[in-house]
């Protein structure tokens, strides 16, 4: 059962782990090279040609999407297209293009947590999403994913205060967005790690009711027989 849990709460970022052929190791060497794959372009002062070519994209953008605000969230959910296809490269340069347009964009930091995510570095994962959060407390997708490392944290460690705080932000994220599948699907989740068959059956339906997307068979197998009797 505890392994079970630990799948379900990982299987997002193994199916993009599976669909993408560069180690981390092989990742950081690159980084060395290559500052589009640093959040921020790891903050490095840049040369007169890259500011000309970041105004350029700028310009491009903006002219295309009508302001500085739409065409990051276009970049963000264009990285966060290549991400689910497992190239974590064009990812991260759409997410950092996203931060040049729109640097208080708090959906950048979710996709730059989503590359360390992915990768299993869980802290610094935890430092980009602790930085989005500075700039939109209220958004439900990364508290969401805060608390999913959190969990899997927990499945290591087994340390409560872990699965204290995960709950929470579960918790949090479905105060502000009830819809939020990801969210209903890990609250569920959560509860049924705690044997609170009626909480992971109420969050369980709900998640159903609209559509069900994250939801897994085995999950579904292991509440039927845990918590249907």
């Amino acid at each position: 059962m505890r392994q079970l849990i630990t799948i379900i709460l990982l299987i997002t970022v193994t199916v993009i782990a599976s669909g993408q052929n560069m180690s981390y190791s092989e990742w950081k060497r690159e980084t060395k090279k290559d500052i589009r794959l640093l959040p921020k372009y790891g903050e490095v002062p840049k040369t007169k040609e890259q500011k000309l070519a970041d105004q350029e994209l700028i310009d491009d953008y903006v002219k295309q999407e009508g302001n500085r605000k739409k065409a990051s969230e276009l970049l963000v959910s264009m990285g966060f297209n290549y991400l689910y296809k497992g190239d974590l490269k064009t990812a991260m340069y759409r997410f950092n293009q996203a931060w040049i347009l729109e640097p208080e964009n708090a959906n950048c930091f979710w996709g730059f947590g989503g590359i360390y995510f992915t990768f299993g570095d869980y802290e610094n994962a935890l430092k980009q999403y602790d930085e989005g959060l500075k700039i939109d407390s209220n958004s439900s997708n990364i508290l969401t994913d805060k608390a999913t490392i959190l969990m899997t944290k927990y499945r290591n460690n087994h340390i409560e205060k872990d699965f204290d705080e995960a709950l929470t932000l579960f918790r949090q994220s479905y105060s502000i967005n009830p819809k939020n599948q990801n969210t209903l699907f890990k609250l569920s989740v959560c509860y049924f790690e705690k044997k609170d068959c009626e909480n992971a059956l109420f969050f369980y339906n709900e998640c159903l009711k609209l559509g069900g997307r994250p939801i897994t068979k085995e999950f579904t197998e292991a509440l039927n027989k845990e918590c249907k009797k």
